[in-house]
């Protein structure tokens, strides 16, 4: 077995020792919760009647409760093109269950907003916080102790985050992620993007920017860039949360299906009443928490799992921050260019080898810790890929060499000796950027600040042509607290454009950018935001004024404002503008209120729920 690469054993020894008190008392009250009657078998009469009252031909088993029951907990619409396909999955997986002696009961829904749909629209500044809603509507879902497992439906965005978070705090209980796959390859990425160029220069209609659009987004599954979405079903493997090579294998085919009978069958196998009981909370632990950075990393994942990893390790008693994402990028090279990073989409992605290969490739020089406790057997059952013969599931090796090495490659001749993700740090604060798709004449730039206080304003700007020059974009109170951290995506086209233009340019801000970030460099996640805290002491990007020089550095992790020390210390510092209302934004108020740092996870829920725990 290949020695753990020093860098990956001592920022995992780091996390270790960081998190001991809190994973302990974590860890803790996962074994009370088992032993102390989280369970059916301490239901009352009443409460157990409740429960299987409406189960038609598997009353008899629940009532006994012999058999594992399995809560379902699904993100299920039909207006979310992800999550449209687990229409089926609860009747389906009901069948799965019994065939292997158990039974199974939709616990809940949670909801399943789409970041495609309301980016750049009031709509998006819910969908930072949907993530805590979608945990804590995951923990009333099982909060009624009818389980002795979980199935979880999510795919998208906040949606995984959320499930797992509040799966998490039920921990005692074995638990398998369910992924339904991308939607099949539409309109190549090439074009789409000269589309969108095209529209924000006003060179074609919104006719043609919406058939381009429709023919790239067009039916059933997931959308097929390498965003957040696709992001989270690589972590979800890379922490044994899957049925191994289950992520992106399209809808409605067979493959699909008979691995959504494996991830059934194989709950039942991992249940606390045999020998080979494996709950969440001990396969959610360091190791597993690492191996999700170093996959994201070596696949060139979405920026936002800065956010959300450190919000999923809190719910487990994990400690990690940007510092540990820096040191490990610079350990893990780049193995995949998958879109916006490169041509090809996750489909092309999974036929070049996919994660099977990234995993083996991993796993072969060191890069990922083999000994973590999976749901699917060992990590290095990862490095398969799942097919059918004679219609029964197998898995086979992954290709030994890739199938297209223009988007993926070995550890001997990556794209990046690093993974492309680093955190930055100066008199502004600390943010995170993501290079991979970023050309290296771009890591540095120095140029006058152009302020704005939201994304429209940029594009005001744009059209009137104030931004054709060297300038860095900055658009603040973005920040959690602020407005609930929406992304700024619809600022790729023009960006974009301007860069195109020969102008140097980058994009700086205590808001997202988005999962997909492209060619632009973009400084984002600033943290402390600019909107005040609790203690009344504005974000240092709040004493930023139009005109001053800042220099934004990849290379030397920095980002500064460079303005006499004394003149910077005596500014007042600008004033947010009111918070917006309508959408339900108002009814949000309570997270923004409470939230915390974008390093932490941007929640307000897990803010709360280290006070008490």
């Amino acid at each position: 077995m290949t020695d753990l690469h020093p860098t990956i054993a001592a920022v995992t020894d780091r996390i270790t020792r960081r998190s001991a008190q809190r994973r302990a008392a974590y860890l803790d009250l996962m074994q009370r919760q088992r032993e102390a009657g989280t369970n059916r078998g301490n239901l009352s009469c009443g409460n157990l009647a409740h429960g299987f009252a409406a189960s038609g031909e598997d009353k008899p088993a629940i009532r006994a409760g012999a058999e594992m029951n399995i809560g379902i907990v699904t993100a299920y619409n039909d207006m979310l093109s992800a999550h449209q396909p687990y229409g089926r999955y609860p009747e389906q997986i009901k069948i799965f269950a019994r065939e292997a002696g158990a039974t199974a009961q939709v616990a809940g829904g949670v909801p399943a907003m789409c970041d495609g749909v309301t980016q750049g629209q009031a709509g998006m500044d819910l969908s930072l916080f949907s993530r805590d809603n979608i945990a804590q509507g995951t923990a009333i879902a099982l909060s009624h102790a009818m389980f002795e497992g979980a199935l979880l439906l999510g795919i998208c965005d906040k949606i995984v985050p959320g499930l797992l978070i509040g799966a998490l705090r039920f921990g005692h209980l074995p638990t398998i992620l369910i992924p339904a796959g991308p939607m099949p390859s539409g309109l190549a990425n090439k074009e789409k993007v000269r589309v969108r160029q095209l529209y924000a220069e006003g060179k074609v209609g919104r006719d043609a920017l919406l058939e381009a659009e429709a023919a790239s987004y067009h039916g059933a599954g997931t959308c097929t860039f390498y965003g957040t979405a696709n992001s989270n079903q690589m972590m979800m493997e890379l922490m044994g949360l899957h049925i191994p090579g289950s992520a992106f294998v399209n809808p409605g085919t067979k493959l699909r299906q008979e691995l959504t009978r494996a991830a059934t069958h194989r709950l039942t196998e991992i249940g606390w009443t045999g020998d080979d009981y494996r709950p969440l909370a001990r396969c959610v632990d360091e190791k597993a928490i690492v191996n999700a950075a170093i996959g994201l990393l070596a696949t060139g994942g979405s920026t936002n799992h800065a956010i959300h990893l450190p919000a999923i390790a809190r719910a487990a008693g994990i400690i990690i921050d940007w510092q540990d994402f820096d040191e490990l990028s610079r350990a893990v090279p780049l193995l995949a260019r998958v879109y916006p990073n490169g041509a090809g989409d996750v489909n092309n992605f999974h036929a070049a080898g996919g994660i099977g290969y990234v995993v083996r490739e991993l796993l072969g020089a060191g890069l990922l810790h083999g000994d973590v406790l999976t749901v699917g057997g060992s990590m290095a059952d990862y490095s398969g890929q799942p097919v059918l013969v004679d219609d029964a599931l197998h898995w086979e090796a992954a290709p030994e060499t890739s199938r297209d090495d223009t988007m993926l490659r070995p550890v001997s001749a990556p794209f990046s000796s690093d993974g492309g993700m680093r955190l930055l740090s100066g008199n502004l604060g600390r943010a995170i950027i993501k290079t991979s798709a970023v050309a290296p004449d771009r890591w540095t730039i120095e140029a006058p600040a152009r302020l704005f206080d939201d994304q429209d304003q940029v594009l005001a700007a744009f059209k009137a042509g104030e931004l054709d020059r060297d300038c860095v974009v900055v658009v603040r109170f973005q920040g959690p607290r602020a407005n609930g951290m929406p992304e700024l995506h619809k600022l790729t086209p023009a960006l974009g454009v301007l860069q195109d233009r020969g102008y140097r340019v980058a994009l700086l801000t205590d808001g997202r950018m988005s999962g997909a970030s492209g060619k632009v460099p973009a400084v984002i996640h600033l943290s402390p935001e600019a909107l005040p805290g609790s203690d009344g002491i504005s974000g240092p990007l709040a004493r930023l004024q139009d005109g001053d020089m800042v220099r934004v550095c990849a290379v030397r992790g920095e980002v500064t404002a460079l303005v006499d020390p004394a003149e910077w210390a005596a500014r007042t510092p600008a004033i947010a503008p009111p918070p917006a209302l309508g959408v339900g934004r108002e009814l949000f108020a309570l997270f923004r209120h409470h939230a915390d740092e974008a390093e932490k996870g941007g929640s307000a829920m897990l803010a709360a729920m280290e006070t008490v725990t």
